[in-house]
């Protein structure tokens, strides 16, 4: 008899789960692109998109996803010929790099594998190597691998090459979920989209960029009127922010989501809850592995996890079997393991991942972990035991 009637739980690392406030912003008539509520309500906005980034510097904000960000960025930082160093963890640093060299861009990928952070002494050494390359990409949190990396040190490494390369940081799967500070760890581009921690629909996504990247790319090559990010961070009129009509329903649920994010739970409490529930999970997905070395953790080192996804193995097939019995019988949807075939598992079958994003609490991720282990036990799973008693721990010691 399944038990999956009533609201399902979307516990995938994006689209992420949608506030009813924010749903409840977005159904009112089309407003008026051209003056009024809308255009006022949008001014207040920018201040909001630096607070969330760490920045003063420049905002851009595109109709797209997050692989229109890297087009974004790849169009406004390079021309046809130029070199960028790519730093991979997982699936998406890759995939950036594809675009780039779709452009015409010269990509040379650094490869850290898919379970731990970029090494900020190859970093350097490569830099050494090549003065001309012109901007370093590297992915804060990889949403497949779930690898976090130190931007910090990276800029350190090139600092410390004496490198002048522009470092460009995709923040998608970590924006209102990780810390991040951009001016203060002298990042020169950032990117970010909507779907994740900011708690709203795919289908909006920014690019934060200073002084120094908007001269060093004023003449790029690659930039096209569309993706150009000139006017968008200085319009002369409110139609050049999107470069047409405005994504209105959208910025309602963005301003609900800023609002929440910034003038309600505040920032600092943001990562908190997000760092807090992260924990909760790794200490469940430890508790069940022990003695059962097929399931563990994708990243052994807790410092180079983001607080946003987990990425998790069981023995293949069995991460298939319990996500299609946790969505089938209790109405929770995990993710996928992406990036994670390998020669002996090619479907991924023994890899998933778990999300904590955005609007998530105390009883969402509990509920979503014991339901896995309800699965585990129907499956008849080999597992370690504790692993609940060990989750709520992490919550009782983290509340007031």
């Amino acid at each position: 008899m399944p038990l999956s009637n009533g609201r399902p739980y979307l516990a995938i690392p994006g689209p992420s789960v949608l506030p009813d406030r924010i749903l409840a912003a977005m159904q009112r008539p089309s407003p008026n692109i051209y003056a009024g509520a809308l255009v006022d309500m949008v001014a207040g906005m920018w201040p909001d998109l630096r607070a969330l980034a760490g920045t003063a510097g420049h905002v851009a904000s595109y109709i797209c996803n997050g692989h229109g960000a890297w087009e974004a960025v790849n169009s406004n930082l390079f021309s046809r010929g130029d070199k960028a160093l790519v730093l991979a963890t997982g699936v998406f640093g890759h995939g950036w790099a594809s675009t780039a060299r779709g452009l015409g861009v010269d990509v040379q990928v650094l490869e850290f594998g898919g379970t731990a952070a970029v090494d900020p002494a190859m970093v350097e050494q490569a830099l050494r190597a090549d003065p001309s390359i012109k901007a370093v990409l590297m992915t804060h949190v990889d949403t497949a691998s779930s690898v976090k990396s130190d931007v910090q040190a990276v800029r350190a490494a090139m600092d410390a090459a004496g490198h002048s390369a522009l470092l460009a940081v995709d923040c998608v799967a970590s924006l209102g979920c990780d810390e991040i500070r951009m001016d203060a760890w002298g990042v020169d581009v950032m990117l970010g989209a909507s779907q994740k921690g900011l708690m709203c629909p795919p289908g909006m996504a920014f690019v934060w960029f200073n002084d120094k990247a908007r001269e060093c790319c004023r003449r790029s090559g690659l930039r096209t009127p569309y993706w150009d990010w000139t006017l968008r961070a200085d319009p002369q009129e409110f139609w050049q922010y999107w470069f047409g009509t405005a994504p209105t329903a959208h910025l309602y649920a963005l301003r609900e989501s800023l609002t929440m994010i910034l003038h309600e739970e505040g920032l600092p409490q943001v990562w908190a809850r997000h760092a807090t529930l992260a924990r909760s999970i790794w200490a469940a997905f430890d508790a069940w592995g022990q003695g059962h070395a097929g399931i563990r953790l994708n990243v052994p080192i807790a410092a180079q996890r983001g607080h946003s996804v987990t990425a998790a193995h069981l023995p293949a097939p069995d991460a298939t079997r319990l996500r299609q019995w946790c969505e089938t019988n209790a109405g929770v949807t995990l993710g996928i393991g992406l990036g994670m075939a390998t020669p002996q598992d090619p479907h991924a079958s023994g890899s998933l991942r778990v999300a904590s994003m955005g609007h998530v609490n105390a009883h969402m991720t509990l509920g979503a972990l014991a339901v896995m282990q309800a699965g585990l036990t129907a499956l008849r799973i080999p597992h370690g035991a504790g692993a609940l008693e060990a989750a709520t721990s992490v919550i009782a010691a983290a509340a007031p």
